[in-house]
């Protein structure tokens, strides 16, 4: 398994982008996916863009085609805990789903004490703050350690462009985010979907660190999970044995996920304000390896990247007249 590092560099020319088909319907925009919505049908195209800190930053190539059947695979798995959205998968980047009502929430679990963004859990430790979320935190802690238990800290969701707040359950009821029902009821589905993922993690020689779930209803008013779930992408992931070793050294542990982007942007100077540093063709190529990894050590499967060019392969498989 893996992939040929060649490969990844031709392949930083034939992103895909964004997309335009008008014919599917709607069009919305995300950071990452593109999505048309007709009826009660919405056809997700997930691209090859990558945010940090909420901020669109670059392409990596195959990345559209890794998170795409990586949320395939766990919806899949999973299906038996809670309901998804997911009805098809009719090309490597395109799902087509269940259209829902979405909860303005985003409901993110975490296990392990990490992070470099402004809102993550370590940054906020590390200033002095010991209530995070609602979460009270015990004295003595250190930087990737283990959660005396896994936390929900839920964040509202913020438009195309902006930033998620951190927020606590009773802060979302109180500002009329979400009902008290609706919260209790989703933290009990997402507590239970991050116990399945961390324990299947864990047989793969994984640790699940956390991770972050989108919420909606569907047409018969029964909680769903939307968007995507476990991917590189949602999800942070580190090797079981490396950690070990990693937190022995007082060395930050080998992440699977775009962590490695992340923390080469801050080494760069950038979190999320001002002009974003162009990223080298050699950096793009390690986190889509990164990515890849991810997918074949979460499935057990070898990833076929398909190298057709992106958007008539996608008009094709969705039976769309070629431009």
């Amino acid at each position: 398994m893996g992939i040929d590092v060649s490969l990844l560099r031709d392949q930083c020319a034939r992103t895909l982008e964004r997309t335009d088909l008008s014919e599917l319907g709607t069009r919305h925009e995300g950071k990452v996916r593109d999505s048309y919505v007709r009826g009660g049908r919405r056809t997700i195209i997930v691209s090859d863009r990558v945010s940090c800190f909420d901020v669109v930053v670059g392409t990596l190539p195959f990345k559209g085609q890794v998170l795409n059947q990586v949320a395939a695979f766990w919806f899949e798995k999973t299906r038996g805990i809670a309901p998804n959205h997911l009805l098809s998968v009719p090309d490597p980047s395109v799902s087509i789903v269940n259209e829902c009502r979405l909860l303005p929430v985003e409901f993110v679990m975490r296990a392990y004490l990490t992070g470099v963004t402004s809102t993550s859990i370590w940054t906020a430790y590390a200033r002095g703050d010991r209530v995070y979320c609602g979460h009270h935190l015990p004295d003595g802690l250190r930087k990737h350690e283990r959660l005396p238990k896994p936390l929900l800290t839920p964040t509202t969701k913020a438009a195309h462009g902006s930033h998620d707040e951190l927020a606590s359950r009773e802060d979302l009821i109180a500002r009329g985010f979400i009902s008290q029902d609706e919260f209790d009821a989703a933290a009990d589905l997402t507590t239970r979907l991050f116990e399945e993922g961390s324990r299947f993690a864990e047989s793969r020689g994984l640790i699940l660190v956390d991770t972050k779930y989108e919420l909606g209803f569907d047409a018969k008013g029964e909680l769903t999970v939307v968007d995507e779930i476990h991917t590189p992408d949602s999800s942070r992931y580190w090797y079981r044995d490396r950690y070990t070793v990693a937190m022995s050294q007082g060395r930050d542990p080998e992440a699977l996920d775009k962590e490695y982007l992340r923390r080469w942007l801050v080494d760069a100077g950038y979190r999320g304000e001002g002009p974003i540093p162009e990223i080298p063709i050699d950096v793009r190529c390690e986190a889509a390896r990164r990515y890849i990894e991810a997918f074949e050590q979460v499935t057990g499967r070898a990833f076929e990247p398909n190298t057709e060019p992106p958007q008539p392969r996608i008009r094709r498989n969705l039976g769309l007249a070629p431009v």
